[in-house]
């Protein structure tokens, strides 16, 4: 009786957890539907009747169809060098002994520490002296170096993979580079996919660097796009607008995150299965 009781109050807690996250989230698709006034107005679940108004404001302003292509190339690219090469990098760490290995490691360790802000420019200067400003180049190459993701990713190897498997591949002649493909990606897979979604959203929402390295309206990932309405001189009739755009902006990142926590959930499932 006691435990039917207790597993009920945390089902209602759950619940309650779960419609307090929502409710922000239906606030904003039902402010995209109203105009400026109403949303001024006060707070109400009753979506309105201005979205068509309020996307012809946000078109005036930006074409929002190029700006989500901008940012999914950018996302896109930089997820999967990121996922890739810490991948590649941290599965050398693990299985591997080199000279000053601990030594870089630690390295590694240290730039987690250093925001990224304080390099930002020296990274345009170095930038500026390689002709590259302007372009998706210095956004997408410097993912392949990821400090976070490669100490995570090397910790997480360590605790799922047994060196006999490699050991037993390496005397079946599997090369390094086929033992890594076969073997380190597939057991790397839940972290790979976890680490994925959060570059993933990092990219897509990331504002300062597209902001300073870009200058054509038409190279504009979304976020630079939308600020666009957050800077008219005039906030208060653009405000459906903006939820509009905002709202337009997190379906990419909805798909992202229901895609890959999927396969999370899938190859836990199949991981935890040991002899």
């Amino acid at each position: 009786m006691f435990k039917n009781i207790k597993k009920s109050l945390i089902y209602i807690f759950l619940v309650l957890l779960s419609i307090v996250c929502l409710v922000p989230f239906a606030m904003m698709l039902v402010n995209a539907t109203r105009s400026s006034q109403e949303i001024m107005s006060g707070f109400t679940l009753i979506p309105g009747s201005s979205l068509g108004t309020n996307w012809n404001i946000m078109s005036e302003y930006f074409n929002i169809f190029r700006g989500l292509g901008n940012s999914l190339f950018v996302s896109v690219c930089v997820t999967a060098l990121t996922a890739y090469f810490s991948a590649l990098t941290a599965y050398g760490f693990a299985v591997y002994n080199f000279k000053f290995k601990n030594i870089i490691f630690t390295v590694i360790l240290v730039l987690m520490m250093v925001p990224a802000q304080l390099g930002l420019l020296g990274f345009y200067d170095l930038v500026n002296a390689m002709n590259l400003m302007d372009s998706y180049i210095p956004l997408i190459i410097p993912s392949i170096a990821s400090p976070f993701v490669v100490f995570f990713l090397r910790q997480y190897l360590q605790s799922v993979m047994p060196m006999s498997i490699i050991e037993a591949a390496r005397i079946d002649g599997a090369s390094e580079f086929k033992i890594f493909h076969k073997i380190g990606i597939p057991m790397m897979g839940p972290g790979i996919a976890t680490i994925a979604i959060t570059t993933f959203i990092g990219s897509w929402n990331n504002y300062l660097m597209p902001l300073v390295l870009l200058f054509t309206p038409e190279k504009f990932t979304l976020p630079v796009m939308m600020a666009s309405l957050k800077a008219s001189t005039d906030m208060t009739t653009n405000m459906g607008a903006t939820y509009l755009a905002i709202a337009v902006s997190v379906v990419p990142i909805m798909i992202a995150f229901a895609f890959l926590s999927k396969y999370i959930i899938n190859s836990i499932a199949a991981g935890g299965v040991k002899e």
